[in-house]
């Protein structure tokens, strides 16, 4: 459990170590200039915005969006590999442990409110899915221009990331950015004020019900690398993991749900250590082998 619980323990700084290293290129927040260097080609593992004046790589759902809107082209190899790779080997970890939006969400959470529970609201868990066909495949896919370009409609007409970390940052040292902003920029202010709104008083509402990056990572929760394992023998049935967990799910009955963000706060939470990620277990039959071999 040792490295289970040394992920458990440091998540928070894990998760601003990932936002810096997804930001490396700080001084550009001060110029009001978009990094464009080599780096920027390669797709980052959690929700970035390329506008973003410090990000040192792409979002995977902006270069698909690119990709599928190109009138060059409508399937791209790397970007669609990257996602898998992502996918098969991490998958909603990133959500936990590494998307900038994420603890952006998460420290609005922090602030002393009243709490709300969002366990009978899980129909809004399938509006991502529905964001991800819609919005980010077929509409960049079927509805072009005249030149036979989609528009990134995820990016462009929801996304309140694109406004947090490109948009507002830009337009402040950016006087022609900032007399452009009109009414699409007001709606997703909109949105991000929202977002902004209800993470502090619910637990990461994007990363439930509007994050099409998480619908991706959470449809290869099963199968994923890094992964959740519970012995069933050690518990005692005392309901403090179910009660833990901020993304409603009874861990106890489905340790890989598509929710899941592999947070940890169950594993705390649990008094006789019947939860660890798999990396643990690994470990241990390493062991017991290496002891059945002496």
């Amino acid at each position: 459990m040792k490295f289970t619980k040394f992920l458990t323990a440091k998540r928070v700084l894990l998760q601003g170590l990932a936002s810096i290293l997804s930001n490396l290129h700080l001084k550009n927040f001060l110029t009001g200039q978009i990094y464009t260097g080599k780096t920027k080609v390669a797709c980052l593992p959690g929700l970035n915005c390329y506008s973003c004046p410090g990000a040192a790589g792409s979002c995977p759902i902006g270069a698909l969006q690119s990709v599928l809107g190109s009138s060059k082209f409508k399937f791209s190899y790397y970007v669609v590999g990257i996602l898998i790779f992502f996918s098969v080997t991490l998958a909603r970890f990133i959500c936990g442990f590494m998307c900038p939006f994420g603890l952006f969400q998460e420290l609005l959470y922090k602030i002393p409110s009243k709490k709300f529970s969002t366990a009978r609201l899980k129909i809004l868990t399938y509006l991502k899915y529905i964001i991800l066909l819609v919005m980010v495949i077929a509409l960049p896919l079927l509805i072009t221009n005249s030149l036979g370009m989609g528009n990134p409609y995820f990016c462009k007409y929801i996304c309140p990331q694109g406004v947090l970390e490109g948009a507002i940052p830009l337009s402040i040292l950016n006087p022609s950015i900032r007399a452009g902003l009109g009414k699409l920029f007001k709606l997703k202010f909109m949105i991000l004020l929202v977002t902004i709104l209800l993470s502090i008083f619910t637990f990461r509402p994007f990363c439930k019900w509007i994050c099409p990056l998480g619908a991706i990572y959470g449809l290869f929760n099963k199968i994923a690398l890094v992964n959740l394992n519970f012995d069933r023998d050690k518990c005692i049935s005392c309901g403090k993991c179910k009660k833990a967990c901020k993304m409603d799910i009874d861990v106890r009955e489905d340790q890989n749900s598509p929710e899941c963000i592999r947070c940890g706060m169950c594993i705390d939470s649990c008094p006789v250590d019947a939860l660890c990620y798999n990396c643990d277990l690994v470990k241990k039959k390493e062991k017991e082998i290496i002891k059945e071999q002496i």
